[in-house]
């Protein structure tokens, strides 16, 4: 005994390898309803698949649906002004502090001057602040520390009040507050780091802890790569390896490999910077820009970063890189974070053109998977692993194949549509209970067949013996030795199988697509040249499509089949023109029309050029009839399977087959494949031994 358990799928259980069937399967009513092989691999590509066990494999679709999700949930989340106002917050802070130190000492040297509070150690400390000379006594060390902190008053309550000019002003101020001196500088570096944010990415970090000397190397190689850039917008060919040689220790492991790469990265840094800018309300953007400007501190250095930024505008304007993010959440951010936060909403919109260029046609080599790990999580970097085996599969199965820049179907593939089909019209017949029609006409020959039957005079002797011994021992009972009578034998049916050529001429206008019936016809072409090929190998198959013309077309032609748009017309005339020629070549066995349509005739043709009428004209149902007759004189039956059954269609279709002896099937799309496979199945075998 064996006990199973199922369980909710988690993701966790093994998952089948891919069947390159179930992949071409899944894109073949794509396929057959456009006729475009890259059309249908593109949305195979979009949509994802089913998966047999349930569960459908996700596509780019679901991937740029991820992708968006998450831009949506990080603007819902975050407050971007937040990281204008921290910068406010700390200077309110740092003046605060400020403020009350000065106060405070203030206050300590009026009373020392009125002799209310005698010398303490923290007043003397802030003696030694000041540029009191050795030898003054307690009472100028007083008055000198009195005027220090009113000028410092003074200075503080003239601030400016935007904040980059308050910082600018506290540059050069000295701070009596030794915890305000201490934030101050920390706001600086912040700032100096995102100030080389906008240029550089991993060298950045390093600003805060420069030494003197590192410095001078920075500021070298920001001239030297200056330099580089006039030469490159001077069409020269910059030395970039010699750079590398002597500051690639500077751009950290992953060091760009060309200057055009090391441009990008810098184009991307300053696009992150001008994001936050466009992001930010107009009045914080003027401010923080004239904060940016200003807040290197070393003159050299921020001259150099000036020119940076105009060489780069020149090589890549910025008005290329404006995006501008809408913030509609509450969770704060300093400015750091908010490049950072920038940075990633880049990426992910980087990413999402680059889905959308795959989804129209682009190369899935195209998409960063790497940035796709980072952005949407190992999930969406597997789900964008099995998407891109989709055409993998294909491809090692031999399905599709490379030809220039687009791929075609494979021989293999196209006889593996023609199974699917033929499969799928065997399937509708089963469950509709259509039977066969034998048509029971007697004859010598044939292949014999698993039923038998009663021995006739005339037989061909294919003797069932195990059934004529048990016939005799039913009649005599057992025992030996055995008596044969006449009446015990019984033989093997047989059938003959005629040699047959057909031209299945489909109807191309527009409005079988309109209608839906285009797939269906095509499908039934495609099985029954399978059907051909694999049962009756001896018989031959044309396939005609007519529309304002007529023109004969491949097996291999059929899945890229498509209605004709740009032209008017049903022209049978000229179809049933061609297929006399195709069936002239064949002067025994069966010849046979099969005409698939939905309308009646349209166009007919005359001096090689076709004439279109809507209603139909009385020459061209003159002309068509005059084909019909021509066709039956030479002993071609004409079977007509129509997709419509209005009055005017009738009349015209019977008399087809009044003229002709054919007959005429009124169908559906649906129910298409089975009147046609098995009427022609029925037409190939004749029982030759018996009812």
């Amino acid at each position: 005994m064996y006990a199973y358990r199922y369980s909710e799928w988690d993701g966790s259980q093994d998952v089948p390898p891919l069947d390159a069937d179930d992949v071409l399967a899944s894109i073949t009513d794509d396929l057959l309803s456009f006729g475009d092989l890259q059309h249908a691999l593109r949305n195979l590509l979009q949509r994802g698949m089913p998966h047999p066990l349930g569960q459908r494999l996700q596509g780019l679709r679901q991937l740029l649906q991820q992708l968006r999700q998450q831009r949506r949930q990080t603007l819902d989340h975050y407050n971007l002004t937040s990281a204008f106002e921290d910068i406010q917050k700390r200077l309110q802070e740092i003046v605060r502090l400020e403020k009350e130190t000065v106060e405070r000492r203030l206050d300590e040297a009026v009373r020392q001057l009125e002799g209310r509070e005698s010398p303490f150690r923290a007043f003397q400390e802030a003696i030694k602040e000041t540029d009191a000379q050795p030898g003054q006594s307690d009472r100028q060390f007083a008055q000198m520390l009195k005027d220090i902190a009113e000028k410092r008053r003074e200075f503080l309550e003239n601030l400016p009040e935007d904040v980059g000019g308050q910082v600018k002003e506290l540059q050069n101020y000295e701070f009596m507050d030794p915890e305000a001196a201490g934030k101050f500088q920390e706001l600086m570096e912040m700032l100096k780091q995102a100030m080389m944010d906008s240029f550089f990415d991993k060298l950045s970090s390093q600003i805060a802890s420069l030494t003197p000397q590192e410095m001078q190397r920075l500021k070298e190689m920001l001239s030297d790569l200056n330099q580089m850039l006039s030469e490159k917008m001077a069409g020269d060919q910059p030395d970039f390896q010699q750079f590398m040689q002597r500051y690639g220790d500077m751009f950290g492991p992953s060091a760009p490999e060309s200057l055009d790469e090391l441009i990008a990265q810098m184009q991307h840094q300053i696009s992150v910077t001008q994001s936050l800018m466009d992001s930010l309300p107009a009045d914080m953007r003027r401010q923080l820009q004239d904060l940016l400007m200003q807040k290197i501190g070393d003159p050299d250095l921020q001259h150099h970063l000036h020119e940076l930024a105009i060489n780069l505008d020149i090589l890549h304007p910025m008005r290329d890189l404006e995006s501008r993010y809408l913030f509609h959440g509450d969770e704060e951010l300093n400015l750091v974070e908010a490049l950072r936060l920038m940075d990633r909403l880049q990426g992910l919109d980087e990413l999402e053109q680059q889905l959308q260029r795959v989804q129209y046609g682009g190369s899935l080599d195209d998409i960063d998977e790497n940035k796709l790990r980072e952005l949407l999580g190992e999930e969406a970097y597997e789900t964008l692993r099995q998407i891109k085996q989709f055409l993998e599969v294909l491809e090692e199965a031999g399905y599709i194949r490379r030809k220039g820049g687009i791929w075609e179907l494979t021989p293999r593939a196209i006889r593996k549509i023609g199974q699917k089909a033929l499969g799928e019209i065997y399937t509708q017949l089963k469950k509709g209970a259509q039977g066969k029609h034998p048509l029971p006409e007697r004859g010598s020959g044939g292949e014999r067949t698993d039923e038998v039957k009663r021995y006739e005079f005339g037989d061909r002797f294919d003797l069932h013996l195990g059934q004529t011994i048990m016939n005799a021992v039913s009649r005599e009972g057992p025992g030996l030795p055995l008596h044969l009578d006449r009446d015990d034998f019984e033989v093997y049916r047989s059938e003959q199988l005629t040699q047959t050529a057909t031209v299945m001429m489909l109807d191309l206008s527009w409005s079988m697509a309109l209608r839906g019936s285009f797939q269906a016809a095509k499908k039934v072409a495609l099985a029954l040249n399978n059907l051909i090929r694999s049962q009756f190998p001896r018989d031959t198959l044309y396939i005609l499509g007519f529309s304002a013309y007529a023109r004969e077309l491949t097996a291999e032609q059929l899945p890229y089949l498509r209605w004709d748009e740009s032209v008017l017309g049903t022209n049978m005339h000229h179809a049933f023109m061609l297929a006399q020629r195709l069936l002239a070549r064949h002067k025994v066995g069966t010849r046979q029309v099969i005409m698939i349509s939905d309308g009646e005739p349209t166009a007919h043709l005359e001096n090689g050029r076709s004439y279109f009428a809507y209603p139909p004209s009385p020459i061209t149902l003159r002309e068509t009839l005059k084909e019909v007759r021509r066709t039956t004189r030479k002993g071609i039956v004409i079977n007509t399977f129509m997709l419509d059954r209005n009055y005017y269609l009738k009349e015209f279709v019977n008399q087809i087959a009044r003229t002709n002896k054919g007959r005429v099937f009124y169908t559906t799309p649906d129910r298409l494949g089975q009147y046609i496979l098995v009427d022609y199945v029925a037409q190939k075998r004749k029982r030759i031994s018996g009812a």
